[in-house]
């Protein structure tokens, strides 16, 4: 399976229907797994594409999903989905390099966006280069949403005001932020500013 695939691990038939056939009417190749286990168990290292996974399933769930994944070593980067979202979770996944947390019912836009980012990212990190940058403190760590609250927020807006205007939640800006200021190793928004200020890229 060498073109990049969409894989969608949820235990609801009909989610993994519907978010099938919205992404096949997109282009996009699905591969469709009713538990983590069966997807684990299927998994190839040649695997391309990204993971959309249900945070709450019978047996492994989302996150240990995405445990088991990371713990593999560079693999294919994840959003999470879930109807029963909370800060807690949605900073677990976003420890573990999520590309998003997206709660349910969501926008059909808002998954294909995250999708995106994710299918960018991977082909990013196919090179050498792009690996070696991750590993710097730079914005090259931050995915396209973190520069986006990371934007906002030296800007001064407000969680709520932020997240109106990226059309998230505030919660989910919370996270954000706090996935920006550990990555770049910000103690405050004034390092954050300060970081900026001296032409970070």
């Amino acid at each position: 399976m060498h073109k990049e695939t969409v894989f969608i691990v949820d235990d609801d038939a009909s989610i993994r229907d519907s978010l099938s056939l919205l992404l096949s009417l997109r282009g996009f190749a699905t591969a469709l797994f009713a538990n983590a286990e069966d997807f684990l168990a299927a998994l190839q290292p040649d695997w391309r594409g990204c993971v959309v996974v249900d945070i709450r399933m019978p047996g492994m769930s989302g996150l240990e999903l995405q445990r088991c994944l990371r713990e593999r070593g560079p693999s294919l980067p994840v959003i999470v989905i879930t109807a029963h979202g909370d800060v807690a979770a949605a900073r677990q996944a976003f420890l573990a390099d999520a590309v998003d947390f997206i709660e349910k019912p969501f926008d059909g836009k808002q998954l294909l966006g995250a999708i995106e980012n994710a299918l960018s990212g991977f082909r990013a990190l196919d090179t050498a280069q792009a690996r070696a940058a991750f590993t710097k403190p730079t914005l090259g760590q931050l995915s396209i949403r973190e520069r986006e609250v990371m934007t906002l927020m030296v800007k001064g807006l407000h969680n709520r005001r932020i997240a109106e205007t990226l059309g998230i939640s505030p919660r989910t800006v919370e996270v954000h932020k706090a996935r920006v200021m550990e990555k770049l190793g910000a103690q405050n928004i004034v390092d954050l500013v300060r970081l900026v200020d001296k032409g970070l890229t």
